[in-house]
């Protein structure tokens, strides 16, 4: 079994694999680019998790801070109000009780306390209504503090409880026939 036919010898063609191999690799190294940005934006996200965590707390310890300084001379005027107590010196206790509340409510106030205004018609947004009671006032109006009320800069720490005026309604007679 000769074969005649002349031979010719093909050469193998030239795989795709050489190009194939540099498209993975450029794949590969853009996976492992991004893979990199990944790991240093969530590096850089934690870093600044915890700096803000820091200074929050910071911040928080600092205004603290300044709070407790201006309510220390108040715990001195208090102590010595209650030497003064101890001595029975009546004059000088009630002098260091004004004191300590002049000196406390200065030390809120500089903090931004504010009373509320019990002057005038019961407002729902900063009044409590205790209860209301027949009145000579105009109907709604407040005629009586039962507990004082305070803001912190727009927000109502306490409602102001007040006495609210009713009109004044005539009741039943005595002898029962009214």
């Amino acid at each position: 079994m000769t074969d005649d036919a002349p031979r010719v010898e093909t050469e193998p063609e030239e795989s795709e694999e050489p190009e194939e191999l540099d498209e993975l690799a450029a794949l590969t190294r853009e996976r492992d680019d991004y893979l990199d940005r990944l790991q240093r934006l969530k590096a850089e996200f934690d870093n600044y998790r915890k700096r803000a965590a820091r200074d929050r707390s910071d911040l928080i310890a600092r205004a603290t801070e300044g709070l407790v300084k201006e309510l220390v001379p108040v715990l001195d005027d208090l102590e010595r109000a209650l030497e003064a107590a101890a001595r029975h010196e009546e004059a000088k206790l009630e002098e260091g009780v004004a004191l300590v509340h002049r000196e406390l409510r200065d030390a809120l106030t500089h903090e931004g306390l504010q009373e509320i205004e019990t002057d005038g018609r019961f407002d729902p947004h900063v009044h409590e209504a205790l209860l209301s009671q027949p009145s000579d006032a105009e109907e709604g109006s407040v005629i009586e503090v039962v507990q004082k009320g305070y803001r912190l800069g727009d927000r109502v720490l306490r409602p102001a409880r007040v006495v609210v005026a009713a009109s004044a309604e005539v009741g039943p007679s005595v002898d029962g026939n009214g």
